[in-house]
């Protein structure tokens, strides 16, 4: 009996790499039954004193990986935004980061070859394997994410005059944009807000004090309580991080953070901020842009595979306008960035004008408005057309001008893609025609209408589930002609969602292609609620559908998407 082909292999790389002698060598070949499998690595560790990642290095080398120290990463929030966490522990695999379009996954078991290309499905990306020890795995999926300290030692540096007694003699001289604790202050807000998942930060200020609220899920929670007169120099302070004027309090006005430049830490992302002034003093939003995070495929935006399919068609018709409406925060931005990404070839011209570019596309020419000096979403599509693109993304259609030099563009030879702020799809007929587009025009250049809402999905680890009744049941069977056993969210939550029962967001989508029928209604200047019924007859599912359908299959809670959309009428 000899020794397996990969334990050969492993003394080998050993004794390359000096770890082994040839007497050690020896005994291990000359009584190859008791050193088997574990046996092995016992024996290596406890004997011959080789450590674990040395012993993990001979390995990787043997199997022809990259060895992968595991217990050096840390999780986070978005470490499981691509591939859903489940997966991962089910398959002891842990995404690790990612280079362009390869996608550095860690996995304890080299030999399960059917992983990778789930994984590649999943996430469109390529797979690049590295190994890793399956108890460093293990033993970061017990812990969880790692997320920054709290803020006590901040407000303990800012001062004792935090407490009530101490307030009378808190002087607003005392701190300064400049001062240490309100520096480290505003990174802190910012790390830990990065750290829990967070979209926007809220600064608030109210009338006797300042609230910092990070908006995760969709939903705002009080993060921070400081007191009043802190307010005014940690505004500054995020003013001076985005270069903008600290003595203008009376104007709105936008700005970039680079955060890269203001922290040591492992966080690449950049800050839209927007501040205004209100009754109580200046307050600022923050939507948090993680550069580190490319797009999502679009199969994991949650559409339908019967949306997906016919979404897929329209993006790849050669000329047409599509566009997408919905409410700010409801997903049109990371759907459109998924959508380009997925027809973008280097035969193909893509122009976006965007306001503001919030995430850099590979292989797409990207333009930032500047309405101050007159470069606006109109001047930059009448530039475009005159640049020969195959392919159009105007990030907002806001005006009788952008409106129709986009209709034009559209029945001239190229694939227009912008958004509109409308309730639903049918309902953006009437908001171009009112915005002086005349119908024909409308009919002539119409691909489809994607309107589009983000849901919270119900935590998998605790949700409970139950048979609806009553009106509960009523509305499922209206909806989508099916009832029976759904899920509920558990009221008192776990680790894994932070106690409130839901984890991340899905997309509900309401697409409406148009048909003969519907181009015949659009001509005719028929009701918004005509159209819809001609839309639904054609094959759209409304959005209250779609979310009912994520119900179906246990994405979210009857409650969640009810709060979401209301019932069809």
């Amino acid at each position: 009996m000899a020794l397996g082909k990969i334990q050969t292999q492993i003394v080998a790389k050993l004794e390359e790499l000096g770890r082994l002698n040839a007497e050690q060598k020896a005994e291990i070949v000359a009584r190859p039954e008791d050193f088997s499998g574990d046996a092995l690595d016992k024996l290596l560790q406890d004997e011959y004193k080789i450590t674990p990642f040395q012993l993990l290095a001979a390995k990787a080398r043997a199997l022809g990986l990259a060895p992968y120290n595991v217990s050096r990463f840390k999780i986070t929030a978005t470490t499981f935004e691509r591939i859903p966490q489940e997966f991962c522990q089910e398959n002891l695999v842990l995404p690790v980061g990612q280079v362009g379009e390869l996608l550095l996954v860690a996995f304890a078991n080299p030999f399960e070859l059917s992983v990778p290309s789930k994984i590649n499905e999943l996430t469109g990306k390529r797979v690049v394997r590295l190994l890793a020890r399956e108890k460093d795995i293990r033993d970061k999926f017990a812990k969880g994410p790692e997320r920054t300290a709290g803020f006590d030692d901040v407000v303990l540096q800012i001062g004792q005059e935090y407490g009530a007694e101490g307030e009378a003699e808190f002087k607003e001289e005392d701190v300064s944009e400049e001062s240490g604790p309100i520096i480290q202050l505003a990174n802190r807000i910012i790390e830990d807000a990065y750290f829990s998942g967070t979209s926007d930060i809220h600064v608030e200020p109210w009338e006797k004090e300042v609230i910092v609220r990070n908006r995760i899920d969709g939903i705002c929670m009080e993060k921070l309580r400081l007191p009043k007169k802190v307010g005014p120099a940690l505004v500054a302070r995020l003013k001076i991080m985005c270069n903008l004027d600290i003595a203008e309090r009376r104007l709105p006005q936008d700005g970039r953070i680079v955060f890269k430049q203001y922290t040591k830490k492992n966080i690449d992302i950049d800050l839209r901020v927007s501040t205004a002034p209100l009754n109580h003093g200046e307050g600022v939003v923050m939507r948090i842009l993680d550069k580190q995070k490319s797009t999502l495929p679009l199969p994991a935006l949650g559409f339908t595979e019967e949306n997906l399919t016919r979404y897929r068609d329209v993006i790849r018709q050669p000329y047409g306008m599509i566009l997408h409406c919905g409410p700010t925060g409801s997903g049109k931005s990371m759907t459109l960035y998924s959508a380009l990404n997925e027809i973008n070839a280097p035969d193909i011209v893509i122009r976006t004008a965007e306001d503001p570019i919030e995430y850099t596309l590979a292989g797409i020419n990207q333009m930032q408005m500047h309405r101050q000096i007159g470069l606006t979403f109109a001047s930059a599509l009448r530039a475009f057309l005159r640049q020969d693109p195959d392919i159009i993304l105007v990030g907002e259609i806001r005006d009788k001008e952008t409106a129709n030099i986009a209709v034009e563009a559209a029945l001239t030879g190229h694939l227009l893609i912008s958004t509109l702020h409308t309730n639903d799809a049918p309902s953006t007929v009437a908001r171009l025609t009112d915005m002086g587009v005349e119908p024909f025009m409308i009919s002539s250049s119409l691909l489809c209408v994607c309107a589009q809402r983000l849901m919270r999905r119900v935590c998998k680890q605790c949700r409970q589930p139950y048979e609806p009744e009553g009106r509960e049941r009523e509305i499922m069977e209206k909806a989508i002609g099916w009832s029976g056993q759904i899920f509920k969210r558990n009221t008192k939550g776990c680790p894994k969602c932070g106690g409130s029962g839901y984890k991340g967001r899905v997309g509900i989508h309401e697409l409406m292609v148009t048909t003969e029928e519907l181009i015949e209604g659009i001509n005719k200047e028929m009701e918004t609620s005509e159209l819809k019924r001609i839309a639904v007859r054609g094959g759209m599912k409304t959005l209250h559908q779609d979310s009912m359908i994520k119900v179906k299959e246990g994405v979210t809670t009857i409650e969640e998407s009810l709060a979401t959309v209301p019932p069809d009428l």
